[in-house]
């Protein structure tokens, strides 16, 4: 039985979604690390921005603009005393977390020289690996890899052994998008500063369920996805240290971002809006503020705590299950579960928990170095949220189970 805080049944009425099904089938949402449903509180937000004043933000001196203004910036002030960021101008809006790497990248193609050195995590996405590599085509920088175990678990020994003097940039992520494992960042980002390195801590799937307060980790750079934490797509944060984001150069010119124009010369505006070129996504920067609000409503200590225990309930389940293998067992996880049937690919076992009304994600995850180390091709993800209930483990289980059968 788990004890929580939470009233799950109560808070499933919030996400109109879960009503919903799917083949014939009440619908089994398990694809969390992709994109998290969103609750009502957070689609009235939404639509009461269209509905009652929207308008374009900053200088305008109609009420729509100065209401719409402040309902942006008051959701900056929300992310950044959710981040326990030091000034609400470290928060950047962007368009996810994407978004918010690649201004890091390109803002450090004016700072590294050839042979400088990026340390980067043989667990990452796409997203916080290629953009690194473009930067070193252009620089003349050199990528490192630190090694991973099968665990899933990061080998610090050798990113200590990896450090130097040529480090000028670290990128982890805080929690594995493949793997669920919970990365020692304070550590990390510890042993990165000891060498004058900065560092850069992809925190999109970590936000959902972990309390992150950055003035303690002390990181430079951290990122966050709206639409991972029960906001919409399309919005996203890049936090960054005063110091640093005075330090980089812009990411894209035009409006917003600048202090004055001429044909001769242009001056850059300060900090948020230096970043912050053109019109952003309004609605979803206000909506990312309301969706930030409901989960700490619950309060995210409690969050962790049911999301584990549903962890633990589908980790026994489906380890019971003959020929099921669990990829990344690291001793500190949040609550994805990567497995594959032996025989079996993780494809044609998606499609069978489909037609049941469940979803969960197969494929590389967007980590194929993590599918090449452990030798394979994808896995089935499942993904839970605090929304998520035990009889949908069940159910879950009792799909991998007639898959399995159908396709053995």
């Amino acid at each position: 039985m788990i004890e929580t805080k939470l009233n799950i049944e109560t808070i499933r009425k919030d996400f109109p979604i879960l009503s919903r099904k799917v083949n014939g089938y009440p619908l089994v949402y398990l694809d969390n690390a992709a994109t998290s449903q969103t609750p009502k509180q957070v689609i009235d937000v939404i639509v009461d921005y269209y509905s009652r004043y929207n308008a374009n933000i900053h200088r305008g001196i109609h009420s729509l603009s100065q209401e719409a203004t402040d309902a942006f910036e008051n959701s900056r002030s929300t992310i950044q005393k959710h981040l326990n960021a030091k000034y609400p101008h470290e928060v950047i809006f962007t368009s996810g977390t994407t978004h918010s790497i690649n201004i890091v990248a390109n803002g450090f193609s004016s700072i590294l020289k050839k042979g400088d050195e990026i340390l980067v995590s043989a667990m990452e996405h796409h997203s916080n690996i290629v953009p690194w590599q473009m930067l070193c085509e252009r620089t003349g920088a050199i990528l490192k890899v630190i090694p991973m175990n099968h665990q899933g678990e990061l080998l610090l020994s050798s990113f200590e052994v990896l450090l130097s003097s040529r480090t000028k940039l670290v990128v982890c992520n805080h929690v594995s998008n493949a793997l669920g494992t919970i990365n020692p960042i304070k550590q990390i980002i510890d042993l990165s500063h000891q060498f004058g390195a900065a560092i850069l801590i992809d925190g999109a799937q970590a936000a959902p369920h972990l309390t992150v307060d950055i003035q303690e980790l002390e990181a430079d750079f951290y990122t966050l996805s709206g639409h991972k934490i029960c906001g919409p797509t399309g919005i996203g944060v890049l936090y960054g240290k005063e110091a640093w984001l005075n330090k980089l150069p812009p990411y894209q010119g035009g409006g917003e971002m600048i202090s004055e124009v001429t044909f001769e010369k242009t001056t850059y505006a300060d900090l948020p809006h230096k970043f912050e070129a053109g019109t952003p996504n309004i609605a979803g920067g206000i909506a990312l503020g309301a969706a930030i609000d409901y989960i700490n409503g619950f309060g995210l200590h409690y969050i962790a705590a049911y999301e584990h225990e549903l962890l633990s309930y589908a980790t026994k389940k489906l380890s019971a299950i003959e020929g099921l293998e669990i990829y990344g067992q690291a001793s500190e996880k949040t609550s994805v579960i990567s497995f594959n049937i032996k025989g079996i690919h993780p494809y044609d076992i998606g499609s069978i928990l489909d037609k049941l009304g469940i979803a969960v994600r197969t494929g590389h995850h967007c980590a194929q170095p993590i599918m090449d180390y452990y030798n394979i091709s994808g896995t089935i993800r499942a993904s839970f949220c605090f929304y998520n209930t035990l009889d949908e483990v069940d159910r879950l289980v009792e799909g991998v189970l007639k898959a399995k059968s159908m396709l053995s």
